[in-house]
């Protein structure tokens, strides 16, 4: 026999979906509901349940389905079902079956999520969605335990301690990846490339997310890398660069920003930072877009537009990225890219141009939704397109380069020693034109960044001549 919870239960679930009365309308569930923090997706707006088009409404019998098969478990199955966990699972598949980035929050998932937003959480440091019930690793992140170890962006996680990945739900697996600093945690991985799975074996740890770190490269020319985009991010980013032009005692001549292995994050930080490079009074007023939406919902289109000055005051900026820039990222790069503020260099990004949305649906409990699409200022869509890179560059690895400079080009006259000076030589352009080829260490470290550095200092070679003229 049902038990009455259960029946009440069901009959509230037929009556709501069957008269087309949206839950928001029983306000008792929603008093004293808290106001949502500020999460790592990329837009929390409030939305209210739309009435369902007369078309796309419920019949009276797809109701029935669903309610008999909550009866049936709880009446039939071999043993004994927490109504309540059965009543969770029942929500955990619909929003599942929806795409890999919307998810049922319960309480436990509700709190990860707040935590993780602090900058500050313990496990291995990665950034994952669900694909083909396995967990794909979007990007390790920076000094991490998963990032020391060697995990890659495209990464498929297939068992977590033994236990299959596609046996779990995405947010149970993730579950079982956070734990407590010092424990320990076997993935077994699958990779491109390679004939059998990697086993990593990692213990956990604090991880804080130390979002922007920055060098000079050379003599004027910067390196700026962000590994998420948080709050603190865009303010960390200008003084980052403001100390960077102090250490160079004078201006910049060119920014490498790198934006590798970058997940993404709040959407305001990733706005403030093209807002930062953009000098709005140059633009017109039509011309002013960095990122806009199209979803569902009128309150879901969202829009922003440039209203600043460019901090490096027309600097060339090169942008880094590769197949684990997702997000955020991908909107700095595409709206920079848009305005030929900057080169993008690298490979193809991710391509997660989506928008989820937190809704509540009780205090401990929530709804993280895909509402929304994205665009660059030029109507590109993001979403499983990523950003082609102006100037494309694999991840090589450069070995053996000492006492072989074939990987840096043939030797011209002006490299030789003691080479004599042409009648209308130009010093500064030779200096130039040698900074380009004398970087073998750079080169074996990060090839993708050395080959960066070399068109940075083409184009701010390339600038300096067109001012001459």
């Amino acid at each position: 026999m049902k038990s009455k919870p259960l029946q009440t239960i069901i009959r509230f679930l037929a009556l709501t979906l069957f008269l087309g009365i949206p839950l928001s309308a029983f306000g008792e569930q929603l008093k004293g509901v808290p106001e949502i923090p500020k999460l790592p997706t990329e837009m929390t707006t409030p939305i209210s349940t739309p009435e369902p088009a007369g078309s796309q409404s419920l019949q009276e019998n797809d109701v029935s389905r669903f309610t008999n098969t909550i009866a049936l478990i709880n009446e039939f199955y071999v043993k004994p079902i927490d109504e309540k966990k059965l009543l969770e699972n029942a929500i955990r598949g619909i929003v599942s079956g929806l795409d890999p980035h919307s998810e049922y929050l319960d309480e436990d998932a509700y709190k990860t999520l707040v935590m993780e937003t602090s900058g500050e959480f313990g496990g291995i440091g990665i950034e994952v969605t669900g694909e083909y019930d396995v967990l794909k690793v979007i990007s390790p992140i920076d000094d991490t335990p998963a990032s020391k170890a060697g995990m890659k962006s495209g990464d498929y996680i297939v068992g977590i301690n033994n236990k299959l990945v596609n046996n779990m739900s995405v947010s149970d697996a993730i579950n079982e990846i956070h734990g407590k600093k010092g424990s320990t945690i076997l993935l077994t991985v699958l990779r491109k490339g390679e004939d059998k799975p990697l086993k990593f074996n990692l213990t956990r740890d604090t991880i804080h997310i130390d979002t922007v770190k920055s060098k000079m490269l050379d003599n004027g020319y910067a390196y700026v890398r962000i590994s998420q985009f948080q709050d603190p991010t865009p303010a960390l980013m200008v003084k980052a660069i403001k100390d960077l032009q102090k250490n160079a005692k004078g201006p910049l001549k060119g920014l490498v920003l790198d934006l590798r292995n970058n997940p993404g994050g709040l959407l305001d930080s990733a706005v403030k930072i093209v807002n930062s490079f953009l000098d709005s009074k140059n633009l017109k007023e039509n011309q002013k877009r960095i990122v806009y939406t199209k979803g569902h919902l009128p309150q879901l289109q969202y829009e922003a537009k440039a209203d600043s000055i460019d901090i490096l005051n027309g600097v060339p900026i090169i942008i880094l990225i590769n197949e684990g820039s997702a997000s955020a990222s991908e909107i700095v790069a595409g709206a920079l890219q848009d305005y030929h503020r900057a080169t993008i260099v690298g490979i193809r990004s991710f391509g997660k141009g989506s928008v989820q949305t937190v809704i509540p649906l009780d205090k401990t409990h929530a709804l993280k939704l895909t509402t929304a699409l994205y665009y660059t200022p030029a109507g590109r869509q993001i979403q499983n397109e990523g950003i082609k890179p102006d100037v494309a560059v694999e991840n090589l690895k450069v070995t053996g380069v000492t006492g072989d400079t074939s990987i840096m080009g043939p030797i011209r006259e002006f490299e030789l020693k003691n080479h004599l000076n042409g009648k209308n030589s130009d010093t500064s352009v030779t200096k130039t034109l040698k900074e380009i080829t004398d970087y073998s260490d750079l080169a074996q470290q990060d090839f993708q960044l050395y080959e960066a550095l070399k068109i940075l200092q083409a184009i701010s070679a390339d600038q300096k001549s067109l001012v001459k003229n």
